[in-house]
């Protein structure tokens, strides 16, 4: 599998199928995106001319329930299994504890989606919460940029407990946190667990 991390939180997957999620400030046409998927309606998750430059007459859009009235081909809700097509996938409730970006009955969602035997969690923007805490998976996209997600030192400890295979630092670097975070997100993770920063 193929991982970027295009800027901040958007992210494309490659393999036999082209998957993105949250795409923001895409400038060049691709036009090669299956799937597209959705974890809220911030402007730097839900980016519409990005999605314009990604898409072709094929693209499935997965979009949460604030998004129900643009353009989609599923709509999800927090804690549920979904699969489309071959791909199956769960949702993950994805807010603030004690911020009030991201609240909790908004119904934001993080994606673990299964890809050739392995998850794959994109958290969304979320702070440390029950929900993610119990979530199985092998491969973490974990915000640490802070202010609006959990910071350094709770994605730090969120990752170490957790233990995934591989952790990947995103939402920072952009809009919000120095691009330095993601190396000393990765100095800061225990040994056995393989961390990838894209951000640099």
């Amino acid at each position: 599998m193929k991982i970027e991390v295009l800027n901040h939180a958007s992210i494309k997957l490659s393999e036999n199928d082209i998957i993105y999620f949250d795409p923001y400030d895409i400038k060049e046409k691709y036009h090669d995106a299956d799937y597209i998927f959705i974890t809220h309606d911030h402007y730097d998750h839900y980016d519409e001319e990005s999605i314009a430059n990604i898409k072709k007459l094929t693209t499935k859009i997965i979009v949460p329930k604030c998004l129900e009235s643009r353009q989609n081909d599923l709509v999800v809700e927090p804690n549920k299994k979904y699969q489309i097509d071959n791909i199956e996938f769960e949702t993950i409730p994805s807010y603030n504890n004690n911020k009030e970006f991201h609240p909790k009955e908004k119904e934001y969602v993080g994606y673990n989606i299964l890809l050739n035997g392995l998850y794959y969690y994109v958290m969304g923007d979320t702070d440390r919460t029950y929900e993610a805490d119990n979530v199985k998976t092998d491969i973490c996209f974990v915000p640490i940029g802070g202010k609006f997600t959990m910071d350094l030192d709770e994605a730090i400890s969120y990752i170490n407990d957790l233990k995934p295979i591989k952790a990947i630092p995103i939402h920072y670097g952009k809009i919000i946190g120095d691009r330095t975070l993601g190396q000393e997100f990765k100095n800061n993770i225990k040994n056995d667990i393989e961390v990838e920063v894209h951000i640099n």
